[in-house]
């Protein structure tokens, strides 16, 4: 897709002018997180001063448009707060070990966990019901990878393990249901071990 690549191109100019000397970096002390056309302007304080910044120059200056659904200024230092960016969750959440102070959680956000799911489970639809099952699994394989090493920044574990079961369970009924007679790992062997022994991967 070429509209990334554009995006970086244009709003490089934007990057420009936000860290030039009159620009928020310098007098807020403020930072700029981009992904083409997704950004995150991160400062101890929002104030008025910078929201008219980026909207003036990104439409002013730039002639663009911003998705004010999509915009918002968050805290979030306050109790329930949290940012979704480039597919994950950021928030504050208590000490694990209970201690007194938080901790920045960072993890696959919701929407990424459900994308992941719809992706799964179109690959074990019924029209795939002719593939072997070697090649199922390698090709679940691929597409578990791939999510594991975007997602392996941060706290996954919880999400890694929730896809861990749900692949397995929606493998366990595709094999069930293409059978004539209903699939069952052999004799003292469960589900789990039987698509270990097949090659499935653990996030």
């Amino acid at each position: 897709m070429i509209s990334p690549l554009l995006a970086n191109i244009y709003l490089h100019w934007f990057d420009k002018l936000f860290h030039r000397a009159d620009g928020p970096a310098n007098w807020a002390n403020a930072r700029l997180v981009r992904y083409a056309d997704d950004f995150v302007v991160m400062a101890r304080y929002v104030g008025q001063r910078i929201i008219n910044f980026v909207e003036g120059e990104l439409e002013g200056r730039f002639s663009l448009e911003i998705n004010r659904q999509k915009t918002t200024v968050v805290n979030l230092r306050e109790p329930g707060a949290s940012l979704n960016f480039l597919g994950y969750t950021f928030r504050y959440d208590r000490d694990l070990r209970g201690r007194g102070h938080q901790y920045l959680n960072c993890f696959p956000s919701r929407k990424s966990v459900h994308r992941e799911r719809d992706a799964i489970r179109a690959m074990l639809s019924p029209r795939y019901y002719w593939k072997p099952l070697p090649r199922l699994v390698t090709e679940l394989n691929r597409q578990l990878r791939g999510w594991g090493q975007y997602f392996q920044w941060g706290y996954p574990r919880v999400e890694r393990r929730r896809i861990n079961w749900y692949v397995r369970d929606r493998l366990r009924r595709h094999l069930h249901h293409r059978s004539q007679r209903p699939m069952r790992p052999p004799t003292g062997s469960t589900w789990y071990e039987f698509m270990k022994h097949h090659g499935l991967i653990s996030l």
